[in-house]
């Protein structure tokens, strides 16, 4: 009997995938104003807290990534005025940590892209702050040796569908819409 029960456990894992936990990440993200200036842009990072991919024999098929988004950084500044961005980025202006620490994205769809490099378009939900919106990106999806890589070519987010919008409008027209996002993601 416990052959049989091991035997179904495991071609149900075959039939279903197998799922690899993130044990690395790099989520870098770019901001703009409207203005030209040498200081028309920000960028910096955000953690992956956790994470899996399932993979269907070396095929990527799903997934389910957890942001941190108490640790967001902007790291093209430094001392006072980058704790004053990441701080105006934490806070009620933008993405609201205190009520929404975490934003997640989970892997709806894999489909095979004609590109030489990124030959995936990986398509999933992503959770800001309580609103979720489809996004699709260009990646390279690679499985060897059970370890599995994502990397990502540059995307962009409409941060006025997650609701990411400074508190003043008059300020707010000083800001893109866009995001944009690169993203690395390892798992074994």
């Amino acid at each position: 009997m416990k052959k049989i029960l091991l035997l179904a456990v495991l071609a149900g894992g075959l039939a279903f995938g197998q799922s690899k936990k993130v044990v690395a990440s790099d989520v870098h993200w770019w901001g703009y104003k409207v203005a030209k200036s040498e200081a028309s842009s920000h960028d910096g990072t955000v953690k992956v807290k956790s994470g899996n991919m399932v993979m269907k024999g070396n095929q990527l098929v799903g997934g389910t990534f957890v942001l941190d988004m108490t640790s967001i950084n902007a790291t093209d500044l430094t001392g006072e005025y980058q704790a004053k961005l990441n701080g105006h980025l934490k806070n009620g202006d933008f993405f609201e940590v205190e009520k929404h620490p975490t934003a997640t994205f989970k892997i709806t769809s894999v489909k095979k892209n004609n590109d030489k490099i990124y030959n995936s378009l990986v398509t999933g939900d992503l959770t800001v702050k309580g609103k979720t919106n489809s996004v699709t990106f260009p990646a390279k999806v690679s499985y060897s040796k059970g370890v599995v890589s994502l990397v990502s070519n540059k995307f962009t987010i409409d941060r006025q569908k997650f609701d990411v919008t400074y508190k003043s409008t008059m300020q707010d027209v000083f800001l893109k819409d866009d995001i944009d996002m690169l993203v690395k993601v390892t798992a074994k």
